[in-house]
Order: structure tokens, then sequence, then C-alpha cells
């Protein structure tokens, strides 16, 4: 479900054009956050790419993408058990 909302957030920004309309991808970003916060639970990871997400030309990089992938990387990496021998 986050993958979903990370990547229609990514994918709105591209279907309204470079120059998006006025405030609309700022209100994506707010929405992609909270949304986000509320499916996979805060995580610090969250506010770099909502920074990002801010900054003009930088917002159309998959962003959003990016950090649920790395989000659920991290939290499966400690799920793995280390077994010592």
């Amino acid at each position: 479900m986050a993958m979903t909302i990370a990547v229609v957030a990514d994918l709105l920004p591209w279907l309204l054009g470079p120059f998006g309309w006025a405030f609309l991808d700022e209100v994506i970003d707010v929405v992609a956050a909270v949304l986000l916060a509320r499916t996979i639970g805060f995580h610090w990871l969250l506010l770099p790419s909502f920074v990002v997400e801010l900054v003009p030309v930088v917002d159309m990089l998959p962003t959003w993408t990016a950090c649920v992938a790395a989000v659920v990387a991290l939290r499966k990496r400690k799920e793995v058990p280390i077994i010592d021998i």
C-alpha cells in the first residue's frame, strides 16, 4: 500500500507537467507524507524526502518511492536474526 502511495505521489507531478500547478505539487507532497506516515509509521527518512520534494526541479525525482523502498529494506534488515556459532 505504501509503495502505491509513493509511486502515485511521484507520478502526479509528471502528469501536471514541469511547471505544475500553483502549490498543487506541495499539496500532493503533504498528503503523501501524511499517508505514508500512517501506512508505514513515522520514519526519519520521511523528513528529508519531504524537504527534497519542496525543491522545484529536484521534486521530479522519485524520492517518495526511493524513501519507501529504503524504509522497507531497513525494516526487513532488522527482522533477520543474527546467529552466532
